[in-house]
């Protein structure tokens, strides 16, 4: 068995509660980690400026994966490796969402645009990532930097359709997946969070065998695949319980810390 080196942890769903509260439990959970001699860093859909504010509390040193992991940062937030959508493919995939009605949201690296201040999904998403989005008429100035376009729509079956159709629109040039039941994002090809957990391989020199993952959403099965180990939220759906290695206790019931007690336990055994 391979001990863990690294331990990779989603946020919304995951690290936080509903109410995007960061709980004691997980803030010790992750100091446990660090006496340990583990590493820790974190991997979102969020934009890398809603990432900020769990760098301190938690002691991240290590770089960190926003946008799903196409874009990778340092502690202070400084791009180390970005990738984009391509223009037309951002262009392709606002059709789809225009298709199916429902709100739409184009991030930059530093900026959150909208064309709808009154969407349903805006209060929260103000809430998560702690700041205002820039409210624009026209998303064509803007395609040429999009880090990620988000499909938001409280109708999940909706949003399910409207994920297999941009699936097929947008084929191998972004990928489509939903991270949450109401947030759809398309973000650039080729990079997602199991390619995170690669880079973070790379970057530390240690095998993905000794990288764990945490997660609740489809958008975690690609990191869940790389890693050695892998714990499925118990808030998360079934088909993605079956593709961990482990299930959790719910982002209501201190599953983060459980998890991380978890890893601990194992590599005591390792």
């Amino acid at each position: 068995m391979t001990r863990t080196a690294l331990v990779v942890s989603d946020v919304d769903g995951t690290l936080l509660t509903k109410d995007k509260v960061l709980t004691e439990a997980a803030r010790a959970a992750v100091r446990k980690l660090h006496a340990a001699g583990i590493g820790f860093t974190i991997v979102s859909s969020r934009p890398t400026i809603g990432m900020g504010f769990l760098i301190a509390p938690l002691a991240i040193t290590l770089p960190v994966g926003a946008f799903n992991g196409s874009s990778i940062v340092d502690a202070q937030l400084k791009p180390i490796e970005q990738h984009l959508i391509p223009p037309a493919t951002a262009r392709r995939s606002l059709d789809v969402l225009i298709e199916f009605g429902v709100d739409i949201w184009l991030f930059t690296n530093d900026r959150w645009y909208t064309r709808n201040p009154d969407g349903e999904y805006v209060p929260h998403e103000k809430r998560a990532i702690k700041h205002d989005p820039s409210i624009i008429a026209d998303f064509t100035p803007h395609l040429g930097a999009a880090c990620k376009i988000v499909g938001a729509s409280s109708d999940a079956a909706l949003l399910q359709r409207c994920e297999a159709v941009m699936q097929d629109a947008v084929g191998t040039k972004a990928t489509a997946v939903r991270s949450q039941t109401y947030y759809l994002d398309v973000t650039p090809p080729g990079h997602d969070k199991g390619t995170f957990v690669e880079a973070m391989a790379r970057r530390l020199g240690i095998s993905t065998d000794a990288i764990a993952t945490i997660g609740d959403m489809q958008n975690d099965l690609a990191m869940f695949a790389k890693s050695g180990i892998s714990f499925a939220m118990g808030n998360a759906t079934d088909d993605v319980k079956k593709r961990a290695t482990h299930v959790t206790e719910t982002n209501e019931n201190d599953g983060f810390a459980r998890a991380i007690e978890r890893v601990l336990e194992i590599n005591q055994l390792a």
